[in-house]
């Protein structure tokens, strides 16, 4: 039985590792608070404003943002470009026919991207953590752009202006007789708007707002939870005391 018991561990161990290894680079933890209004706010402004156009988020309505601290108004100043109705869904700017002639695909929804990524590596929104700042400069690819996260992506770098033009350097090692292509580092081309620092934050606070929009109500039900814990351990102790009131004099 022993013996079963550790192949099964060792046969899950190989499962799980080879899972990872065939999901490419590690990814790194993002972090996420979808309790930080200034983070969300902060997400969502720039989602309008560098994915919106691309990318539609179809079962967010943009009144929602109203739960994470923003006025119907501010939403209608700063928010609303592809519509003029803040009950309506977010729906991206580009025509979905020009999107497939550019890309060769219409770029995929947004509102649950956040949970459909997970994997291997971690959640989804480490994945995207991930990618939106792995991207380099590579001109054998259409776009100008690859990622490390995902190769040859048809997605380009739309954040590139905030972090900059960076290249990728790579080292060729000899693995088992074998040429692999190994990453070392980073090569920055051109300066972007914000610091590396600024920008892991700009992108920490975007993936926090897609966490947040595949559910928004994941922090209204984690309070409701925590209160039915705390209501089942009172409602547990009482019934133990009448347990051990009604049991006291029977023999």
């Amino acid at each position: 039985m022993k013996k079963l018991i550790l192949t099964l561990i060792v046969a899950l161990g190989f499962v799980t590792g080879a899972q990872a290894s065939e999901g490419g680079m590690a990814w790194d933890k993002a972090p996420v608070k979808t309790n930080d209004l200034a983070s969300l706010q902060n997400g969502a402004k720039l989602f309008v404003n560098y994915c919106l156009s691309c990318h539609s988020a179809a079962f967010m309505r943009y009144n929602r943002l109203q739960d994470i601290g923003l006025t119907e108004q501010e939403i209608k100043d700063n928010l609303l470009f592809t519509t003029d109705k803040v009950g309506d869904t977010m729906k991206a700017a580009i025509d979905p026919k020009q999107a497939k002639d550019w890309f060769g695909g219409n770029p995929p929804d947004l509102t649950v991207i956040a949970r459909s990524r997970a994997g291997a590596g971690g959640s989804g929104a480490d994945y995207l953590y991930t990618f939106l700042r792995t991207f380099y400069v590579d001109d054998t690819k259409a776009t100008g752009w690859n990622n490390l996260a995902f190769p040859s992506v048809g997605m380009p770098h739309v954040l590139w202006q905030l972090q900059g033009a960076r290249r990728a350097v790579f080292e060729e090692l000899d693995v088992h007789g074998q040429k692999t292509q190994v990453f070392k580092g980073w090569e920055q081309v051109t300066p972007g708007l914000m610091t590396p620092v600024q920008y892991d934050q700009a992108v920490g606070d975007l993936v926090n707002y897609l966490q947040w929009m595949g559910e928004p109500a994941q922090n209204r039900r984690v309070n409701i939870g925590v209160w039915v814990l705390i209501f089942l351990g009172i409602f547990i102790a009482i019934a133990w005391r009448l347990n051990a009131a009604f049991w006291k004099d029977v023999k």
